[in-house]
């Protein structure tokens, strides 16, 4: 009876920790509420909120989202993160593998900034976006096979942080894969087998 109560309170308090998607200026997403969790929060109730905030450098739009309660992914939250890091191009949506946005998580830990915003350069890619970017020229460094096709691999920046500094404490979660762009100043981090490299061209 006391894990379904706890459950419950969990569940009643999903509507308040979601902040939408929304077409904004960082100091519009600056101005954004923020909705404090009405639970018991700590790992030793299990209910440890995971929180995400993200700023599309292509589509201008912001979220700040719980998207994780203890181990329980919150569906709504899931599928505001999807949309939110659809292909930019096409507008697809795809369904993102939930250790991305835990490896986003750790690395915000990582670099001591747990409460930092995230830059996205890239999201989910179609196939067709895919191919676009690999042939706009001879090098591009972009993988014929990638793993953001997948909805496995984000291309970000940190505000603040130096890109080399990012690499290296993605490098150190041994999460994934981890791709050094110091020319575009961006990393790509996915979730996919173990490596590493480093492009010395203009990415995405």
């Amino acid at each position: 009876m006391v894990k379904k109560l706890k459950f419950c309170a969990v569940v009643g308090v999903v509507g308040l920790l979601l902040v939408g998607t929304k077409g904004s200026s960082r100091a519009e997403s600056a101005r954004t509420v923020d909705v404090t969790p009405t639970v018991t929060t700590g790992s030793a109730t299990g209910s440890e909120p995971y929180r995400l905030k993200l700023h599309h450098l292509h589509t201008g739009e912001s979220i700040d989202v719980v998207y994780r309660i203890g181990d329980t992914y919150i569906p709504e939250a899931m599928a505001k993160l999807n949309h939110f890091l659809r292909d930019h191009r096409t507008q697809d949506v795809s369904s993102y593998d939930p250790k991305e946005f835990d490896l986003l998580h750790s690395l915000l830990a990582k670099l001591g900034r747990a409460n930092s915003e995230i830059d996205v350069v890239c999201g989910y890619r179609t196939p067709w976006s895919n191919n676009f970017l690999r042939t706009r020229s001879a090098v591009t460094g972009v993988a014929q096979h990638s793993q953001h096709m997948l909805a496995k691999a984000i291309d970000i920046r940190v505000p603040g942080v130096a890109t080399a500094k990012l690499r290296d404490a993605a490098l150190a979660l041994h999460g994934g894969g981890v791709g050094y762009y110091p020319v575009s100043q961006f990393v790509h981090v996915d979730v996919g087998p173990v490596r590493q490299w480093s492009f010395a061209g203009a990415g995405e």
